[in-house]
C-alpha cells in the first residue's frame, strides 16, 4: 500500500503519469465515459499545481496514444473536440502561471484546426520558464522509437553519419524531446500495472508507482504519497548500494 507520509527530501523532477480510469469513473456514476474524460481535465489542472507548488519542473501526461484510435469511433471524436476545447479554454491560464507547453507525438494524424490550435498554444507558452508540461497525444513508445530510427537511417542512407558512430546518445537524441531528463517517477492510477506503450526509452530507469484510484479521484493525497515513496527509494543505475551510499 501506499504510504501516507507527505514528501520530505529528495523530489523528482520529471514526473510522467498515464491517466488512467476516466471511463471507469463515469460507468461507477450511471454517467457516459465522456463525462469522466471531462472530470479528468480538472485532475489535470490540480496535479499541474501540486507539481508546481512542490517543485516539479517537468509533467509529461499521457492523454492519447497511438493505440486509441481503435476505440468507438464516437469516443475517440469526443476525446478530440475535448482536446481541442480544453486546450483553447486553457492556454491563457498555462501562459498565466509560467507553465511552457509541449505537444509530444504525431500530431499530422489530427485536424489541421486542432494543429493549429497545438502550434499556437506552444507559442504563446514558449518563454515561460516555469513548469514544463508535455502533453503526450497521437504516442506511442515504439513509434517514438521508430521515427528516431528513421532519422538515423535517413543520414546514413545520406552519407552524413557512419554506422558505426550510432550510439544510444545519438538514437536518444532523436527522440520526442532530448533536451530535457528522462522521468524520475512514473505514476499509473486505475489499478493498471503496466507502461502500454509509453515512454519505452526514456522509462528505463524510472521509479514506478501504481495505485487504484480513478484518474478524477486522483488528488494532493495520493500525489504526496508517490512522492513520499520516491524520495525513500534509493536509485542505482546498475550500482550497488554501498557505491551509491558512498556518492551522498
Amino acid at each position: 500500500m501506499p504510504s501516507q507520509e507527505k514528501p520530505g527530501g529528495r523530489m523528482p523532477t520529471h514526473v510522467a503519469i498515464i491517466m488512467d480510469g476516466n471511463g471507469r469513473w463515469a460507468q461507477n456514476r450511471g454517467k457516459p465515459r465522456h463525462a469522466g474524460h471531462r472530470a479528468g481535465v480538472e485532475t489535470v489542472r490540480e496535479v499541474m499545481e501540486i507539481c508546481g507548488r512542490q517543485g516539479v519542473r517537468i509533467l509529461t501526461l499521457f492523454a492519447f496514444s497511438s493505440e486509441n484510435w481503435r476505440r468507438p469511433k464516437k469516443e475517440v471524436k469526443m476525446l478530440m473536440e475535448l482536446f481541442f476545447t480544453a486546450l483553447n479554454r486553457e492556454v491563457r491560464r498555462l501562459k498565466k502561471r509560467n507553465v511552457r507547453l509541449r505537444v509530444i507525438g504525431d500530431t499530422s494524424a489530427f485536424s489541421s484546426k486542432l494543429q493549429k490550435l497545438i502550434a499556437e498554444s506552444e507559442r504563446i507558452t514558449r518563454d515561460n520558464d516555469g513548469l514544463l508540461l508535455q502533453i503526450a497525444a497521437n504516442y506511442g513508445g515504439r513509434w517514438d522509437m521508430t521515427q528516431a530510427a528513421r532519422k538515423l537511417a535517413e543520414q546514413v542512407a545520406a552519407g552524413e553519419l557512419q554506422p558505426e558512430k550510432i550510439s544510444e546518445e545519438t538514437l536518444a537524441a532523436r527522440l520526442s524531446f532530448p533536451d530535457v531528463p528522462d522521468p524520475d517517477l512514473f505514476i499509473r492510477t486505475g489499478g493498471e500495472m503496466r507502461i502500454s506503450n509509453f515512454l519505452l526509452w526514456q522509462l528505463a530507469y524510472t521509479e514506478l508507482w501504481f495505485c487504484d484510484t480513478l484518474w478524477p479521484d486522483f488528488g494532493e493525497k495520493e500525489l504526496l504519497q508517490a512522492f513520499a515513496d520516491y524520495s525513500r527509494r534509493q536509485r542505482r543505475f546498475g550500482k550497488i548500494a554501498e557505491q551509491v551510499e558512498g556518492e551522498c
